[in-house]
């Protein structure tokens, strides 16, 4: 994969992430009690969903911005698969079955970059190897 290529990429999933972190942010009350109403029937018990539903909004900000701009890339991409497995997981308990495709498709992003990870020269990460 070229370097323009891998770039387009990751400021691509990178904007998915933070754009999701972002708009629940302002809002991170309102979006716990919307999750913890989605997972209600679950199997999954309320002591797991609610800290998940606080953290999921940070978690995909600061990971989003990590992508973005190219910085700790290989464990921000690493973190940005796990959280996304763990939302499959999710999606799955409650049958969101609508919600899946985009998940996966988050996911192969991430492991596209990751196994790419050698184009990623349009990045902080870059400027930190230079400096060593």
């Amino acid at each position: 994969m070229n370097t323009n290529s891998f770039l387009l990429l990751r400021l691509a999933i990178g904007a998915s992430m933070l754009g999701h972190g972002l708009v629940r942010l302002p809002k991170l009350q309102t979006f716990s009690h919307w999750m913890v109403g989605s997972f209600a029937k679950s199997i999954l018990p309320q002591a797991l969903v609610i800290p998940f539903s606080y953290v999921l909004p940070i978690a995909e900000f600061i990971i989003g911005l990590l992508v973005i701009t190219g910085l700790f890339t290989k464990p921000a991409l690493m973190a940005g698969s796990l959280v996304m497995i763990i939302l499959v997981f999710g999606t799955c308990m409650i049958e969101n079955w609508e919600a899946l495709p985009s998940q996966l498709i988050h996911v192969a992003f991430f492991t596209m970059l990751l196994q790419f990870i050698s184009s990623n020269t349009w990045a902080i990460d870059q400027l930190l190897i230079k400096q060593n």
